[in-house]
């Protein structure tokens, strides 16, 4: 991405003619990057979560809201990789300006996102229910302050 934008730059100040295919190509990379990033966050357990309330549940809540979360985050997943491929079904037939791809390109970052997003999801769980999770003592408070 860096490299396609360094090039238009060139292009448009040292060469005086700016490539048109290098900034809806760094907007199709950035698209991939957010996407799988966001999967790579399910998968590590680093997505945004609000974990107060778990400092001060039992056990049992503790393990049910888990479950809640990763099901609402598997609901999401599976959201964005059914409707970005209705989405890309609905723009195959345009083509992107400059590129000359379909315009369902631009939803295949979202497609392979939502999969991963999906798949991670359904991991936690398994691993959840199999009880090889961590507990969350591990992210307790610390008792000095």
């Amino acid at each position: 991405m860096t490299v396609f934008i360094g090039w238009q730059v060139f292009g448009r100040f040292v060469l005086n003619d700016s490539p048109s295919w290098t900034e809806p190509m760094a907007i199709l990379l950035m698209s991939w990057f957010i996407f799988l990033g966001a999967a790579v966050g399910v998968r590590e357990g680093y997505h945004m979560s609000f974990e107060v309330l778990l400092y001060v549940l039992p056990e049992g809540g503790r393990r049910a809201l888990n479950y809640i979360s990763d099901l609402a985050v598997l609901g999401f997943g599976f959201g964005m990789a059914f409707y970005g491929w209705q989405m890309a079904a609905k723009t195959w037939s345009s083509t992107i300006p400059g590129l000359g791809y379909s315009g369902a390109v631009t939803f295949f970052a979202l497609i392979g996102g939502g999969v991963l997003i999906t798949l991670f999801s359904l991991e936690r769980i398994v691993v959840r229910a199999a009880g090889a999770e961590k507990p969350v003592e591990a992210h307790a408070l610390p008792t000095e302050i």
